[in-house]
């Protein structure tokens, strides 16, 4: 499945789905009878319709997890299948219950490899928690466990699969999204000949509750951001830098980050795989690589489940050069900025073009912008995405000195106050002699947020180690703008005197 032409979203089943709900449960289950007969399938999305979750890829349904509340003294105990789903195939959801029960999982088998599993999993947790429900509880197959069954007990099993000496396709997974074994059910699926009749009572704990009214619609509260700090270094091939992406992707994902952001420029190190004889020819060099960044960065965000700004390469286009950046969506969408201002540098030595629109792009966790490095100095930008109801501006940025970095820091301090937003930006460290015009840079990567008693005293949240390789991980409080824009000591939003003056865009298609 190519990453440029997925486009996932996530939803709630219905009834007119039931024929694809079918195909998918047929496919996942051959050995166990199949899909749910279509009454029980529409007893469960009449009865609890925010726990039957699907994932559909332009509209064609690729995977689903279906749950019921249940009461979690009862079914924290010993029971079995016939408890859950009685002869008739027909399965209760108790809408006092104070737990969440895991029904079945299924993925289409040209979506798998696409970490969409583990979706489906957040949304469960995420469901967990706006319902204040104590846990999610599952009765979990052993499949592989009927290779082993001569030879150990299920308990056995279990712990080595828990200590990764054995792999269980069903209890691996469980494990790794943080459910753990309570208990061996006995004789809970006896037709489970791969499981030998047994299963595990797994259970995560809810810790946290934030309540909305629309589940899977409604915008977090806490946003995740993770911003690399890149060591420029030389490289041998494309292969080997993606791999590098890969690595920071793979990293801040573990960490559950909503959002990544890369540098700009970040990939310039290409420049050193070829024989130009100018600046000019570098930059249209490594523009014939973005393509290919492009594409294996939003296939990245997909599998990763996280947004990447991918800082910003160089884009040929009508035989112009102009400095990009993709938002590359972990539902597969990729939007796209161009860098407005062009420094005199870039305009002198790569001759790269200004770009002529600006946007702020919905996302799954709040509204946010992009603008590289110089843009952030001009306060008009800001101030247009602002009344668009910008949440988080995110700045990848390139400087050689400390005194071209303290320009963006401190012009990002301002965005934040003035628009009451989150700042984030991003720089590469290191030297890079091979490459003309990037043989220095200098970065100290940061969290910047509006200055008012809810934040920090110094209106920094998080800040890197200068002109050192790492990842900065942040924690973004949306409520805190939220009561900011209506009860701040000052309200720069909302104190505007537009009866003075106004900041408009001239182009009408923008």
């Amino acid at each position: 499945m190519s990453a440029e032409k997925t486009h996932l979203e996530i939803c709630n089943l219905t009834r007119e789905q039931y024929p694809q709900i079918k195909t998918l449960m047929d496919q996942a289950y051959p050995d166990l009878g199949g899909a749910w007969p279509s009454h029980t399938i529409f007893r469960l999305i009449d009865q609890f319709p925010e726990g039957q979750i699907g994932i559909v890829d332009d509209g064609v349904l690729v995977g689903l997890a279906l749950s019921v509340q249940v009461d979690y003294t009862r079914f924290s105990n010993p029971h079995t299948y016939e408890d859950i789903a009685d002869g008739h195939d027909r399965v209760f959801s108790d809408t006092d219950g104070d737990a969440l029960y895991g029904l079945d999982v299924a993925i289409s088998e040209t979506h798998r490899g696409m970490r969409l599993g583990r979706r489906l999993y957040d949304a469960r947790k995420e469901l967990c928690r706006q319902y204040n429900l104590r846990a999610i509880l599952a009765g979990g197959r052993i499949p592989r466990y009927y290779n082993h069954s001569s030879e150990m007990t299920p308990m056995e099993y279990i712990a080595k699969v828990d200590q990764r000496e054995l792999y269980d396709p069903i209890l691996s997974f469980q494990l790794s999204n943080d459910f753990q074994v309570k208990r061996l059910l006995k004789k809970y699926l006896p037709e489970d000949q791969e499981s030998v009749g047994y299963a595990t009572l797994l259970e995560w704990n809810n810790i946290m509750y934030e309540p909305t009214d629309t589940v899977l619609e409604s915008t977090k509260s806490i946003v995740r951001v993770g911003a690399v700090q890149w060591q420029m270094r030389c490289v041998e091939s494309v292969e080997e830098m993606l791999k590098q992406v890969e690595y920071f992707v793979d990293t801040v994902s573990d960490y559950k980050s909503d959002f990544i952001l890369f540098p700009e420029f970040f990939n310039a190190p290409l420049m050193g795989l070829g024989n130009q004889s100018n600046q000019t020819e570098a930059i249209r060099y490594l523009a014939e690589y973005t393509e290919t960044f492009k594409n294996a960065m939003s296939r990245m965000a997909i599998e990763y489940n996280a947004n990447i700004i991918t800082g910003s390469m160089p884009l040929a286009e009508d035989d112009k050069i102009y400095n990009v950046s993709y938002l590359c969506h972990r539902s597969g969408k990729i939007d796209e900025q161009r860098k407005i201002h062009i420094t005199p540098h870039e305009q002198n030595d790569w001759v790269i073009q200004g770009g002529d629109k600006i946007a702020v792009f919905e996302t799954d966790a709040g509204r946010v912008g992009i603008q590289i490095c110089y843009d952030v100095e001009f306060p008009e930008l800001s101030r247009i995405l602002a009344k668009q109801g910008l949440d988080i501006l995110f700045v990848p940025f390139w400087t050689d000195t400390k005194n071209s970095y303290l320009r963006v820091r401190h012009c990002a301090q301002a965005r934040a106050i003035e628009n009451e937003c989150y700042v984030v930006i991003a720089g590469s460290v290191g030297n890079l002699p091979q490459v003309e015009s990037l043989d220095v840079q200098y970065s100290q990567s940061a969290v910047l947020t509006p200055s008012d008693f809810s934040f920090p005293h110094d209106a920094t949240l998080n800040e890197a180690t200068p002109n050192t390789e790492m990842l900065l991980f942040s924690d973004l409080d949306m409520d805190k703008l939220k009561i900011l824009h209506s009860e701040g000591t000052v309200r720069n939003l909302k104190d505007r005197r537009e009866d003075l003056y106004d900041v408009i865009l001239k182009k009408r298609d923008v």
